[in-house]
């Protein structure tokens, strides 16, 4: 009896040790349902292994997955480059498979830049013009402005001198070339160029303060030349007998028995000296204003470049022509009068074609202090000019002359501005508006 006692109490006490253990299990197995703590990051990347479309996946930060579940892939991810060495440095630019060109940016424009002057009825400048007051037409059409500016631009400026003048106009011109330098401003550039017979080279473009443009503008003065006139006729001398001058001293032309004197034609090759001046102001940086200052009677005779194909080059490199008119081109009426010009003659007066052309202007001054004064409000002129750009929506690439056409909706206003352009291959070649920066290897030259 007492066996049976104790057989049944160790049975029991069997039993309530599985079921003790049984709700071990139960407890264990719950508590591995509540997730642990992220868990520090070990291999953390390195900056150069990081990459777009790196996530994070179940088992990136250790971890593993419950018990009793199934691993899911990792979603598709890019393949990542393998980790650079601990001696690899951090500024060795962009990965290879990434190269320099993924810092390029091509954009194709057809950009068009119009300055322009505006003048009251008095001739005075302007100021304080609006964008919403401007339009501007393009082949009659209307173009919507996308800049407008009235910062100054940097000046690379070709002087153009005339040294065929007569001898009292060019002691003026002489005396008022020291107020010359005054008109620039330091970051300006220039170059000297003179004509009589044809153009000649004094000076490169230099700094516009520097002693290499005075000493330029020192040693290019010249006397100029003498003015002919057509004398002859039986009452022109005293010492004819039979129509024969016995006497060469009182000739016209010493030794000569000839009566009259054969005036020889004046050469004044303007048309050659604006072309060598425009050539050298196209080799100027982007971002400066290119100008052609004229300092001339406007006579224009002996040139192998007509003037046509000038004005044709000046607008198709966008070079503005400024003048200042000396000798009688200067007066009112003989000015006036200047401008007309009769076939198979001398032009008289062939600047106002130029500067009417390219959106330039001009100044006539017949004194010397006048024409001191001119060349200060000449290049105040042009550094007060406003600035408008568009977006043309005709190809580059025809090599038509498109007009243009700028108004201001001001009543009693002068607007000065270029009639038009020609467009050229260089215009539609694709710009790189990020530089990039120099990489390790030298990238392919772009086309």
């Amino acid at each position: 009896m007492v066996r049976q006692s104790v057989l049944a109490g160790a049975l029991a006490f069997l039993a309530l040790g599985q079921q003790g253990q049984k709700a071990t299990e139960e407890a264990s197995a719950a508590q591995q349902q509540i997730p642990d703590s992220p868990r520090p990051q070990v291999d953390l990347p390195t900056v150069n292994s990081l990459k777009p479309g790196m996530g994070t996946t179940p088992i990136s930060n250790g971890d593993q997955p419950p018990a009793g579940q199934d691993q899911a892939p990792p979603p598709s991810q890019p393949s990542a480059p393998s980790a650079p060495s601990e001696t690899q440095k951090l500024d060795d630019g962009p990965p290879p498979e990434v190269g320099a060109d993924a810092f390029r940016l091509v954009v194709r424009t057809n950009f068009v830049e119009v300055p322009f002057t505006v003048k009251d009825n008095k001739q005075r400048l302007v100021p304080a013009i609006q964008w919403r007051e401007v339009r501007v037409y393009e082949n009659n059409l209307p173009q919507r402005i996308t800049n407008f500016t009235v910062d100054p631009f940097p000046l690379s400026v070709a002087i153009v001198i005339d040294q065929s003048l007569t001898f009292d106009n060019m002691a003026k011109v002489n005396n008022s070339l020291n107020a010359l330098q005054g008109a620039f401003a330091p970051y300006d550039e220039v170059a000297v160029y003179t004509y009589n017979n044809g153009p000649q080279l004094r000076t490169e473009f230099t700094g516009s303060q520097s002693a290499r443009l005075n000493f330029a503008l020192t040693n290019l003065k010249t006397t100029g030349r003498e003015p002919y006139m057509n004398m002859g006729g039986p009452l022109a001398q005293t010492t004819v007998i039979n129509g024969r001058n016995f006497d060469p001293n009182t000739s016209p032309i010493r030794n000569s028995p000839q009566m009259e004197l054969k005036v020889p034609k004046e050469v004044h090759t303007l048309n050659d000296a604006i072309l060598e001046a425009a050539k050298a102001t196209t080799k100027a940086g982007k971002g400066r204003r290119r100008i052609v200052y004229v300092i001339s009677d406007g006579k224009e005779y002996g040139s192998k470049a007509k003037t046509k194909d000038v004005i044709h080059y000046l607008q198709q490199n966008k070079i503005a022509v400024y003048g200042t008119l000396v000798g009688d081109s200067s007066l009112p009426v003989i000015g006036f009068l200047d401008k007309i010009h009769l076939p198979m003659t001398m032009r008289d007066n062939v600047l106002p074609a130029y500067t009417t052309a390219t959106g330039g202007n001009t100044d006539a001054e017949f004194r010397q202090k006048g024409i001191e004064e001119s060349f200060q409000k000449i290049f105040e002129e042009v550094r007060t000019q406003y600035t408008i750009g568009y977006y043309t929506h005709e190809p580059f690439i025809d090599g038509k002359f498109r007009t243009i056409d700028v108004r201001v909706l001001r009543p009693n206003l002068t607007v000065i501005a270029k009639k038009g352009y020609y467009p050229t291959a260089s215009d539609s070649v694709p710009a790189n508006t990020v530089t990039p920066a120099k990489p390790a290897a030298a990238a392919p030259p772009q086309n």
